[in-house]
């Protein structure tokens, strides 16, 4: 039986989200609040997703690479200083960020990928990187907050479920791509603490 592409891509987030160590099974519908605590967390991080498409944009046909260590390192020394500011631990945050850059590469290499085989694809325009990660930057800002206001949630048995319910709405709101639905899988790897 053939599965209809959206279909298969909210089995593939599924499948991303409950292959991560540690998941437990689905809670039952007790257990489950009237509101998703982890939607603003998942919707936080197709936020910064979204970002990836301007950045390989801007980087399109320039030297700059996909990989930056350097930036890379910047960003996650801001979070970590904020969320020690706020009394989150700052090595969990670290940690979650590492995810949130390497889903973002993701979408980035995929793009690449895309327009070198099909140059009628790639960007004629260049957006301003500088402009782009300052909006990154204020997601960021507001994805260390409410993963500090989700802690208790991202430590409960029924994070998972919870988890995999918000990447499913998220992704059927934007309707996101495959690509940009692995990367969110991927960017919320280490959401749930349990």
């Amino acid at each position: 039986m053939r599965i209809p592409t959206p279909h298969r891509t909210v089995l593939t987030v599924a499948a991303a989200l409950l292959a991560v160590p540690g998941t437990a099974a689905a809670a039952s519908a007790t257990d489950r609040p009237p509101a998703d605590p982890l939607r603003p967390v998942t919707a936080l991080a197709a936020d910064r997703l979204a970002t990836a498409d301007l950045v390989a944009a801007a980087k399109w046909g320039t030297d700059s690479p996909i990989d930056d260590p350097a930036r890379e390192q910047q960003v996650l020394d801001t979070v970590a200083t904020q969320a020690q500011r706020i009394g989150a631990d700052p090595d969990e945050i670290r940690r979650v960020f590492r995810d949130q850059i390497e889903a973002n590469k993701l979408v980035q290499r995929g793009l690449f990928a895309e327009w070198t085989a099909h140059p009628d694809r790639a960007p004629t325009t260049k957006p301003d990187l500088n402009v782009v990660r300052q909006t990154i930057n204020r997601i960021n800002t507001d994805l260390v907050r409410s993963l500090a206001d989700t802690t208790a949630d991202r430590t409960a048995p029924a994070c998972r479920p919870e988890l995999l319910m918000a990447a499913v709405e998220v992704h059927l709101e934007r309707h996101q791509d495959l690509l940009h639905t692995a990367a969110l899988a991927r960017s919320l790897a280490r959401i749930c603490r349990n």
